[in-house]
């Protein structure tokens, strides 16, 4: 049985999963907790000639070349201001490790998938393929993304299609 507060997060329950929520500009996303390694400060990163321009450029992670890709310009949201609250989750996504820029890290929530909302139907305007849903916690609506699904596609490049098909 699910025990949930007012709010709507699941507080006890063995179908409720817990989320990292992040913000990019105005608005709160929210990935599964279990896909992210560590959080750290924005640092200077290599520049890779010819990549999009949402990839950033890598790090050196302890041995680790690690690409850095900067969700606000993968989600076309305008350009970037870099501040002490920019931060990079590590995120592991098919045997890769992949850095992913955002303004700032919210919190851990839990939810019960009862919670989550399907996405809306876009047609082919916008590819919601990566999306997972929307949840309602309070006055906030938090994005929630199948960033596995993100990471591996086709257009992000970052893990071998091989890879990302016996995933």
């Amino acid at each position: 049985m699910t025990d949930t507060s007012k709010d709507g997060a699941a507080t006890v329950s063995d179908s409720a999963r817990e989320y990292l929520t992040f913000t990019l500009g105005e608005e709160e996303y929210g990935i599964d907790i279990l896909k992210v390694q560590e959080i750290r400060g924005y640092d200077a990163v290599t520049k890779i000639a010819n990549a999009p321009p949402f990839i950033k450029g890598v790090i050196n992670m302890r041995g680790v070349i690690v690409p850095i890709i900067d969700m606000r310009l993968k989600f076309n949201l305008g350009q970037v201001e870099y501040n002490q609250f920019t931060v990079v989750i590590i995120l592991n996504i098919a045997t890769r490790v992949v850095g992913m820029v955002v303004d700032g890290v919210s919190d851990v929530i839990a939810l019960a998938n009862d919670k989550i909302s399907p996405a809306p139907e876009f047609g082919a305007i916008l590819d919601t393929d990566y999306i997972d849903g929307l949840a309602t916690l309070d006055e906030r609506m938090i994005i929630m993304v199948d960033i596995e699904k993100l990471m591996t596609s086709g257009e992000m490049g970052l893990v071998d299609q091989a890879q990302s098909a016996a995933a």
